[in-house]
């Protein structure tokens, strides 16, 4: 009776086991590191916040001057020159908070749009290259201890993005 099992399970494990299944990986922290649309988007976003950050930076030089001049004439300063600097300079500092936040939040998101915009077409020219070679799979490289160098497709897919 066990030998009869045994022999079933091996005939039907036998056509599975003769087809051999091609297999891919891909190295995605690479592949976006070498992306040439990467410097794109990073332009784009530098363009885009490039004045809300040149205003952050400005409030932050001014807070630091105030805070030298406050450091540096202290002794000569009147009571109420004291009160009116720190008074302004809290203001400022709670005005450069807010800002900053909100900057940072926004150059995240929109860091994040751009970085889905590339996901996208990082996808589909990995699909398009296991059509094209007859993939079976294709794992990202974090997937998997080890695979031979020549299955490691992430430069085919930095090459085609890089082209068109």
């Amino acid at each position: 009776m066990f030998n009869r099992a045994m022999m079933v399970l091996v005939l039907l494990g036998a056509p599975i086991a003769a087809q051999a299944e091609k297999i891919a990986v891909v190295d995605m922290q690479a592949v976006f590191e070498q992306l040439p649309q990467r410097e794109e988007v990073s332009k784009t976003l530098k363009t885009e916040f490039g004045d809300r950050v040149a205003g952050v930076q400005k409030m932050q030089d001014e807070l630091r001057t105030m805070l030298e001049t406050q450091q540096r004439d202290a002794a000569l300063m009147s009571e109420t020159q004291k009160t009116e600097m720190l008074r302004k300079m809290e203001s400022i500092k709670a005005e450069l908070q807010l800002k900053g936040k909100a900057l940072d939040e926004d150059m995240r998101r929109r860091n994040g749009e751009e970085q889905n915009k590339l996901l996208v077409k990082v996808q589909k020219a990995i699909s398009a290259i296991a059509e094209k070679e007859q993939y079976d799979m294709v794992f990202q490289r974090g997937a998997v201890i080890y695979v031979k160098p020549t299955s490691d497709i992430s430069s085919k897919v930095v090459e085609a993005l890089s082209k068109g």
